[in-house]
């Protein structure tokens, strides 16, 4: 598989946000730039030193991220952990300034994070499109079959009552709607200015700083917020409380699980990555986070499991 060559350039409350501080001290306690020792047989790991592994502060992408790491060490890299780093303008400056080298991102969410405008929509359009909006230092890897896309859900009874099963329905429901997400999903492409754009719907917002999880979930149940956002690959949208209004104007982009890493590392880690990426499909992905959310199993147990079951390990 090929290294796409770049040429420019989600549980949290606010304790869990003290913690990703908490964190990045505790686990960036390494030096990257420290000089290593000549690496094992297998893989050797980094001439400039460990590879810091980054994670979004979200559950189900820390467990990608221990994915790629427990594989890297498993190759005879040498990796350092920092997850649950923040949102995407956090860990992207990180990225851009080399303090973290690696993170699973999401394709379509991280195009638009770079270039708003644009109108890549499709898997293959939006990882055709990447390598011209990331900066030079970095590089994206060909993207998992995985998808972890954002959506809007609202209560089944709300949807019932009101025949809303589209965001192309909220146009004709008379009364407010308020959306709940992360704060960042306010001034987002797919948030409410592309409610309005691309729907017409005018939106009040209310920022919940837990991906998805079980806050934002108890919002839309209890009527605080209309709809909230809740990632696909959530297990819990499969317990009918819930439904996912249908997007059929694309506004929400393709969202494959999509490594980033530094340019300078991509053609080591690309045998590694790749091969993980060939086994991680969207079913996989909401199995693991089930691991997660059902049996409360820690993201080390569940990357553990799946590289054994998939014979990575």
């Amino acid at each position: 598989m090929s290294i796409r060559t770049v040429r420019k350039g989600r549980l949290a409350t606010g304790a869990f946000a003290v913690g990703a501080v908490l964190a990045l001290a505790a686990c960036g306690s390494g030096d990257p730039l420290a000089p290593e020792d000549s690496g094992s047989e297998t893989g050797g790991g980094s001439a400039s030193g460990p590879i810091v592994v980054g994670s979004q502060a979200y559950y189900s992408n820390e467990i990608i991220a221990e994915i790629y790491a427990q594989a890297l060490e498993a190759d005879g890299f040498e990796v350092e952990r920092q997850f649950q780093i923040g949102q995407r303008d956090v860990y992207m400056a990180a990225m851009e300034d080399g303090s973290v080298q690696l993170i699973p991102e999401y394709s379509g969410n991280l195009l638009q994070f770079y270039d708003a405008e644009t109108e890549a929509r499709s898997t293959e359009d939006v990882a055709s499109a990447l390598p011209d909006a990331l900066p030079e230092s970095l590089a994206v890897l060909d993207p998992a079959d995985a998808q972890d896309a954002d959506s809007y859900n609202v209560t089944a009874a709300f949807s019932e009552e009101n025949g809303i099963t589209s965001l192309a329905d909220l146009a004709g429901y008379d009364g407010t709607i308020t959306v709940g997400g992360n704060a960042e999903l306010e001034s987002r492409p797919y948030g409410p200015p592309g409610l309005s754009e691309f729907y017409g719907v005018e939106v009040e917002f209310l920022a919940i700083g837990d991906s998805g999880g079980p806050l934002t979930k108890d919002a839309i149940r209890d009527g605080t917020i209309t709809m909230g956002d809740i990632y696909t690959a959530d297990p819990d949208l499969a317990t009918g409380d819930f439904v996912t209004l249908e997007d059929p104007e694309s506004m929400i982009l393709a969202q494959n699980v999509t490594p980033v890493v530094a340019t300078d590392l991509a053609e080591e880690v690309t045998p590694t990555l790749d091969a993980v990426n060939a086994l991680l499909t969207t079913e996989a992905l909401i199995a693991l986070n089930a691991s997660s959310v059902n049996d409360e199993q820690d993201s080390a147990t569940i990357a553990t499991a799946w590289l054994t079951d998939n014979g990575l390990l």
